[in-house]
């Protein structure tokens, strides 16, 4: 079983930055694909980035190639989410996820962008 915490939300204006963590427990987590998800207010939760196990190979949602970009250290058991020019519409609650055949999830860290 793998525990998430993510952390590094908060409150930035639009064209800012911020970078999401998440801290898996476990030492299997460099066997597993991560990924990170958001949900707006009212809307379902959808994709925003992923990395394999290795870190060979990332993908992103449209709506942030080019803004955002994942990283994960297997050392430090740790996968990051840089996000630069924010957008208002970036605003929503940000989760990690860890897949292999299971899915786990994190509870959620806040961004918030000002217009």
């Amino acid at each position: 079983q793998v525990q998430l915490v993510e952390s590094g939300g908060g409150l930035v204006q639009a064209g800012g930055s911020l970078r999401l963590s998440c801290a898996a427990s476990g030492r299997t987590f460099r066997s597993y694909n991560m990924g990170w998800y958001r949900q707006a207010p009212g809307k379902e939760r959808e994709f925003v980035a992923a990395i394999s196990w290795s870190g060979g190979s990332t993908s992103y949602a449209d709506s942030v190639k080019g803004r955002f970009t994942i990283s994960r250290d297997n050392a430090k058991n740790t996968v990051y989410l840089q996000m630069n020019s924010l957008k208002p519409e970036d605003t929503a609650a940000y989760y990690c996820n860890a897949e292999r055949g299971t899915s786990y999830w994190g509870q959620g860290t806040q961004v918030t962008v000002s217009s």
